[in-house]
């Protein structure tokens, strides 16, 4: 158990970087706050949902993590697998959900499991990406169209019964207008204000240009100024094998998301340091499980949702300049900062531009560069990844994996796709 707690060498040199900390946790709060609530509404649970995550689970996790560098909170790829559970049995089972998929990354922390969860292979894992970046964008139609979602599990039929509905003549202008801004901000902001990040002054200028023209759309609403404190989640009388069920996809999701982020943010900090020598003990991915497991309980049991490690956030920490784990708890600190000050204006920002900044923020996930690798390498990596995007997209996470995880071991045996 000694070596899975904190201790003194996790915050050496904290003193002499501080400043450094500081700073890269700032930006790094700036990042996430949009994400947060964002991720928050497209869940079902709420923005208060999103951002109590972010705090919560962002500072456990920076304090009992296994990463110097990860930050975690919501994230898409989480999204994706709750959604689908919180619209077939509500928002109350996140909670037992939760805290089942929380202790089981605790055990398998305890249990030395790490290393299992580092052994996906790149071909599955951009698949994965680029699929849940597809699903992310679709998920937002219907907030960006300010109508209510329509029924359905699957991401692709939700939009297409979106973009219907407003076929017919249910058609809000005013948050099409506030969707179509927030991209066009996301996209053109960093050529003009490259050390600004883009979904802040989208949101500024959305919210901005709703008050100022007192466009009729939906915003976020009241937010609560406290964190609540934390309560045991009730326990159902059945419906075991769903709660079940449901922990094991939350788990299995969170421990692969977070051991990659976490060795993700290492080998980043080694190239923007140029350090070739990789320290085997900068990143201890049963460390990661354990924390990531505390992260969650915690959120679920004060009103969030699981939380992961989020690699594009970990990756703004490091090109920041953060320097110890600090600066990953400097920024849940400052998000708590901001809904005890600012709640009120926060509480302003219209929906459809939330959702504009996540379908931005979730194509980009979709990289061109990884998968043009993947044709030039082997053919075999190519289907791999195709197959792994295609099921991420028509079934659903896990199972997508599992898919992607078979093909590669069974075309790595095909010594002409492997060339």
């Amino acid at each position: 158990m000694r070596s899975l707690l904190p201790n003194r060498r996790d915050f050496a040199g904290a003193r002499e970087h501080w400043r450094e900390d500081l700073l890269s946790g700032i930006a790094v709060g700036v990042v996430a706050l949009p994400l947060a609530l964002g991720f928050g509404i497209a869940t079902g649970t709420g923005a208060t949902s999103g951002i109590i995550t972010a705090i919560v689970a962002g500072f456990i996790a920076a304090l009992f993590g296994g990463s110097r560098f990860q930050v975690s909170g919501p994230t898409g790829a989480m999204t994706v697998v709750l959604i689908p559970i919180v619209e077939r049995y509500g928002i109350s089972i996140i909670a037992i959900v939760g805290v089942i998929a929380g202790a089981l990354s605790i055990l398998a922390g305890m249990l030395r499991l790490g290393r299992i969860f580092a052994r996906v292979p790149w071909s599955v894992l951009e698949g994965f990406t680029a699929g849940i970046g597809i699903v992310i964008a679709l998920q937002q139609v219907p907030l960006a169209l300010d109508i209510e979602k329509p029924k359905g599990g699957n991401s692709f039929l939700v939009a297409w019964k979106s973009f219907h509905e407003i076929s017919v003549g249910n058609v809000h202008w005013n948050a099409i207008v506030m969707t179509c801004l927030a991209v066009l901000v996301m996209v053109t902001s960093p050529l003009i204000f490259k050390k600004i990040p883009a979904s802040i002054i989208a949101v500024l200028i959305c919210t901005f240009v709703t008050i100022i023209f007192d466009f009729n759309v939906l915003d976020i609403g009241a937010l609560p100024r406290t964190l609540p404190s934390p309560e045991l989640p009730i326990i159902p009388d059945g419906s075991w094998g769903v709660i079940l069920v449901s922990a094991l996809a939350v788990f299995a999701l969170g421990a692969i998301e977070s051991v990659l982020s976490g060795k993700v943010a290492e080998g980043l900090w080694h190239s923007q340091n140029k350090i070739h020598e990789t320290d085997e003990n900068s990143f201890d991915s049963n460390r990661e499980l354990f924390g990531q497991g505390l992260a969650t309980v915690a959120s679920a049991t004060m009103g969030g949702i699981p939380a992961t490690g989020a690699i594009a956030r970990t990756a703004v920490n490091v090109r920041s300049g953060a320097k110890t784990r600090l600066s990953s708890m400097i920024h849940a600190l400052f998000l708590l900062l901001c809904i005890l000050i600012f709640a009120p204006v926060v509480g302003k920002i219209p929906v459809s531009a939330l959702a504009g900044i996540l379908m931005v923020t979730a194509l980009r996930m979709v990289k061109p560069r990884a998968i043009l690798e993947a044709f030039v390498t082997t053919k075999g990596n190519a289907i791999t990844m195709i197959v792994t995007a295609v099921s991420t997209v028509a079934l659903d996470l896990i199972r997508a994996v599992v898919i992607g995880i078979i093909f590669h071991l069974a075309l790595s045996k095909i010594p002409r796709l492997n060339r």
